[in-house]
Formats: structure tokens, C-alpha cells, sequence
């Protein structure tokens, strides 16, 4: 089993589950951080010191304090931890649905397990962690299905037009937003076109129904 563990976590009811999943695994050490900076620090001190941790359990997202933090989240934590420790085990524990982001995980960040925060999340740690410890990728079978679900890939341009879309925004709105993040194309005959495109994707004869199936599969 690993024999050392660090765990990024700002809930302490989540903590607790962590916690009896910890204990009833016998892992010697583990250690609680609450802000990623914090826990980017500690790996890489460990490492210099040749004590590397074998596996991190990370949230993906954390409330904001008047701590100021450069990594804001736990995607930006893992990149930044596999930079100097590319074999470093992960595990996800977060109360996130959206398939795409999931599976984004898995592709981008090279995760080994993903555990939903849910009712029975300390059991489904244990059981990821043991599979995870004998050289296995953890997904459980409703996010694998809700995967599969996609029709086609995604990108982080799309992604940001059908969640400004599922809340409501013009066009005029959504091309605001993408000036002010940087995104393009931002033109509004730019996004019309990409708009009738993501329709004709998902089969859907107007934006509240594809909005509806991107709800419905996981995307938004």
C-alpha cells in the first residue's frame, strides 16, 4: 500500500471520509493541506529531500480566502506536481459531473482515479486507492457511460459558448465575454457559425435543446 499521502482538501467533512479511508487501508503517513500552493511546496520539498510522496488526493476546487494563491485549482496543482514527479499517482475527490471535464483528467492531466463526493465516497476512495496501488486507471461505470455519451471532442472554445449560452447570454453577451478572456474567434458571425455547427452536432433543432442535451450528457 502507498506509505505516503498527501491530501488537498479545504472541507473537513470531506476530510473525515479521507481520513477513515486512510485508516482502514494502513497507510503509515498522510498529510492535510488546504491551499494548492502550499501543497506544491510540500511535494517539491520532499522530493529535494528524497521522501517524495507516492500518491495525491486533490479536490478541484477551493474557496477563495484573503490568502492570496498562485494555483487556484486542483488541475493547476497536478500540472505543476507532474512536472518534476510525472509517476506521482493522483486521485480527483470532488463533487464535479461534467463528463468533459472528467474525461479532460484523465487525457490532459494524466490522473489514475476519479472519486465523486457522494454518500458513500469513503468506501469508493478505499476502493480506488487499492485498485489504483495495483497499477489500475479508475473510472467509475456512470462516468465512463456519460463519456461515451459525447458525441464528438470538445474544445475549451466550444465549452465556454454552451455554458455562456446555458445562462442565458446574447451574442452580443458571449462576444463581450471572449474579448475580455481572450478568446477567438470573437466576432458575432464567427460565433453564429460555430453555434449552427455545435447544433448540427448534437442533432438539435435550436440552443435550448442542445443546451438540454449538453445538461443531460454531462457537458454544462
Amino acid at each position: 500500500m502507498f506509505k505516503k499521502v498527501l491530501i488537498v482538501e479545504d472541507q473537513e467533512v470531506a476530510n473525515l471520509g479521507i481520513i477513515r479511508a486512510m485508516e482502514e487501508l494502513s497507510v503509515p503517513r498522510f498529510e492535510f493541506v488546504t491551499y494548492c500552493d502550499e501543497a506544491l511546496q510540500r511535494m517539491k520539498t520532499a522530493a529535494a529531500e528524497n521522501k517524495s510522496y507516492d500518491l495525491l488526493i486533490a479536490d478541484l476546487s477551493f474557496e477563495k480566502d484573503h490568502i492570496r494563491q498562485d494555483l487556484k485549482s486542483g488541475q493547476e496543482l497536478i500540472l505543476e506536481a507532474k512536472k518534476f514527479r510525472p509517476e506521482l499517482k493522483v486521485v480527483v475527490f470532488s463533487v464535479e459531473k461534467r463528463a468533459q471535464v472528467i474525461d479532460d483528467l484523465y487525457k490532459i492531466y494524466g490522473i489514475n482515479g476519479f472519486v465523486s463526493k457522494a454518500r458513500n465516497d469513503g468506501k469508493e476512495l478505499r476502493n480506488a486507492i487499492e485498485r489504483i496501488f495495483k497499477g489500475e486507471i479508475v473510472m467509475s461505470q456512470d462516468i465512463l457511460n456519460a463519456i461515451r455519451n459525447i458525441p464528438f471532442a470538445l474544445n475549451t472554445y466550444d465549452l465556454k459558448l454552451l455554458e455562456l449560452l446555458a445562462k442565458g447570454s446574447k451574442q452580443s453577451e458571449i462576444q463581450t465575454c471572449l474579448k475580455e478572456q481572450q478568446m477567438q474567434p470573437h466576432s458575432i458571425r464567427s460565433i453564429e457559425k460555430r453555434l449552427n455547427e455545435l447544433r448540427d452536432s448534437f442533432g438539435a433543432k435550436n440552443n435550448i435543446e442542445m443546451i438540454v442535451i449538453c445538461k443531460d450528457i454531462g457537458l454544462i
